[in-house]
């Protein structure tokens, strides 16, 4: 074999070298561009169609929102034995109480053992991750929306023709007849079926206008006909149910709450990009 004598001669077995490492990194890539990474029944896919088929079955921005919520949940963990509840917990929620079903599962769904466990104690870590971050907030936050959650028990009649409104309403403070059996009977609405009687609601389901004759009203206490867009309404108070900041409130805030902030999130500019292929 002929010996490299000069600096030349260096230069150009450097250069042969560098020129070899790139051909073999290029046909390297190209194989893995063409390799299969994911086998779906006979369907077998590639990186780049499996990048595709995410943006193309609209799924970029649900990966996208999975990883926040990992990102955020990443400083909390579970002790062993809130691991081993929420294992034990998904195992029966899934029918997986056996060993063989859950080696058959884990098979189905593509994951490891420890991916499962990731999977199972997702939930307690983003309840911890409300918890740490909107806890000490729910008194403020109850209040503020107080008004909103305060529920109503109301009889209500609806109808087009103002003077059949006001035939009623005269019937009804007479009691000439049953408000139940006058709504059957002329109720233009659903509550018909119900002799007029709806909720418990929200105060923030009835129309606004609906909502704030309500709020004004007493347990009992008829109101005139009143017009609400195209038709006339005499609506009754049956009952005042005020909201309490009760465990089942709590839960309700915190999921609000965390449904707010990661809407919030996600409609922050996108960073999902789709790298060019390589050639």
């Amino acid at each position: 074999m002929k010996s490299i004598q000069n600096a030349d001669d260096v230069w150009t077995a450097d250069a042969w070298i560098e020129d070899a490492q790139t051909a073999d990194a290029q046909t390297a890539d190209a194989q893995t561009a063409d390799a299969t990474i994911l086998q779906i029944d006979d369907r077998a896919v590639s990186a780049p169609e499996l990048l595709s088929l995410l943006s193309q079955y609209q799924l970029l921005p649900k990966l996208r929102q999975e990883f926040l919520i990992d990102a955020a949940i990443a400083p909390f963990n579970c002790t062993p034995e809130e691991q081993s509840l929420c294992c034990q917990s998904f195992y029966t929620q899934h029918q997986l109480t056996a060993e063989g079903d859950r080696q058959t599962w884990l098979q189905q769904q593509g994951m490891t053992p420890t991916q499962l466990v990731h999977l199972a104690t997702r939930q307690l870590r983003i309840e911890q991750f409300k918890q740490a971050t909107w806890g000490n907030k729910l008194e403020s936050y109850f209040l503020q929306r107080k008004s909103q959650l305060d529920q109503v028990v109301y009889s209500l009649i609806r109808v087009r023709d103002v003077n059949i409104a006001k035939e009623l309403y005269f019937r009804l403070k007479a009691n000439e007849q049953p408000f139940a059996e006058l709504a059957q009977q002329y109720s233009q609405g659903p509550e018909a079926q119900t002799g007029g009687l709806i909720g418990p609601k929200a105060m923030s389901a009835p129309h606004p206008k609906l909502a704030n004759l309500l709020r004004s009203r007493q347990p009992g206490q008829l109101s005139p006909p009143f017009r609400i867009e195209d038709l006339w309404v005499i609506v009754r108070l049956e009952q005042f149910l005020p909201a309490q900041l009760d465990e089942s409130m709590q839960q309700r805030l915190l999921n609000e709450l965390f449904a707010l902030w990661l809407q919030d999130q996600l409609q922050k500019p996108s960073a999902i990009h789709l790298m060019a292929e390589r050639h």
